[in-house]
């Protein structure tokens, strides 16, 4: 008997694996493989969380304004043209869907982020990648790479899985270079990390472009991934775009709820914020001094890259071993790296002393 076939495209995905979160025979383990948030939510986010607990029987208001206008007052940007949704992947994907199918080609750089090939496949379009120099993305070879058929250009920046990260300047020169029909999105998930002075997170180009869009996310310095929460800033018509398409109540009230408090929380923000640029620096330093190469990054994470893939997985069997869980990255094609997300001081302090046991071994 004939059977249901799923659209071209879709059974050529590799579905996106997450970091591990447990080991085998083991109850307490340091999970450093998600960069989830060192400190966890802000307390203001869990009261807010917990108020809702009695009201969800109702829906959730469908527009979000409370959390938009958070955030527009909090940013300096326009509600109106501020999107949510369930995580930043689901942004992602309802741009892919909005913007791009069948005969169209989505363009991201050789380490970006899983989930962009994933998306184009869904919607029938073909990823391309660019090469990226020195782990960087790479403005010139995402421009050469653009054609008749490309339709979106995904810049993850910072860039996870690596760290690196593109001045405001080449984005805009990324921007300038493209054609006006083509959609750039900027995935600024690590944005809040990032302290360098020449960094924007894209939203002031979102203001004077007509395909520039800025996708941010709950799931890092806020740590709330638990909850599925991201947000996009766009032109108008393509936030128009996206509320058309986008899921009537796409976003659960617990989240908006924890959202808003979390954004208005300054004060824990900025905790956060220099918790993990110490410790990133410390940990990079460590790293360095154990003969060991430390890709400099701007975010919550650290990338270690090690002679070749054996040693890297023989590293990643030795931490499992000690109750410590950081992130092959063998699926980007960067077999001979692990990727290590900044946890809490004891944490970091654990993870340098059992590479050092490694490096000795």
């Amino acid at each position: 008997m004939a059977a249901p076939k799923p659209r071209p495209g879709i059974l050529d995905i590799s579905p996106y694996v997450g970091g591990r979160s447990t080991l085998a025979g083991m109850d307490r383990v340091i999970k450093l493989s998600s960069n989830e948030g060192a400190l966890g939510p802000s307390p203001r986010a869990i009261a807010a969380y917990q108020a809702v607990a009695a009201e969800m029987h109702r829906y959730p208001d469908g527009h979000a304004e409370a959390l938009r206008h958070a955030l527009a007052g909090q940013m300096g940007l326009d509600a109106g043209r501020i999107v949510c949704g369930a995580g930043s992947d689901e942004l992602l994907q309802l741009l892919v869907r909005g913007y791009a199918g069948p005969g169209d080609e989505v363009l991201y750089s050789r380490y970006g982020f899983l989930v962009y090939p994933i998306a184009a496949r869904a919607s029938g379009a073909t990823p391309v990648v660019a090469d990226e120099d020195d782990l960087t993305a790479s403005v010139d070879n995402l421009l050469a790479a653009v054609t008749p058929r490309t339709k979106i250009v995904f810049l993850a920046n910072p860039n996870n899985p690596t760290g690196t990260y593109l001045p405001e300047s080449e984005v805009r020169r990324l921007r300038d270079g493209l054609p006006g029909d083509v959609l750039l999105v900027l995935d600024a998930a690590y944005a809040e990390f990032v302290d360098r002075n020449d960094y924007s997170a894209g939203a002031e180009l979102v203001e004077v472009s007509d395909n520039v869009v800025m996708t941010r996310t709950f799931s890092k310095i806020y740590a709330m991934g638990g909850l599925r929460l991201g947000w996009a800033y766009c032109p108008a018509a393509i936030a128009d775009v996206l509320n058309r398409i986008r899921g009537p109540f796409n976003v659960s009230s617990a989240a908006l709820a924890a959202g808003q408090a979390a954004v208005e929380d300054v004060a824990y923000l900025d905790v956060v914020r220099r918790h993990n640029a110490y410790w990133r620096d410390w940990f990079t330093g460590q790293v360095q001094a154990l003969g060991l190469t430390a890709i400099p990054s701007v975010a919550n994470f650290v990338l270690i890259r090690f002679p070749d893939q054996a040693r890297a997985s023989a590293a990643d069997a030795w931490l499992r071993g000690r109750g410590i869980i950081v992130r092959p990255v063998a699926s980007y094609g960067l077999a001979d790296c692990l990727r290590v997300s900044i946890g809490r001081d004891t944490e970091m302090q654990a993870l340098v002393e059992a590479l050092a046991g490694f490096q000795r071994s």
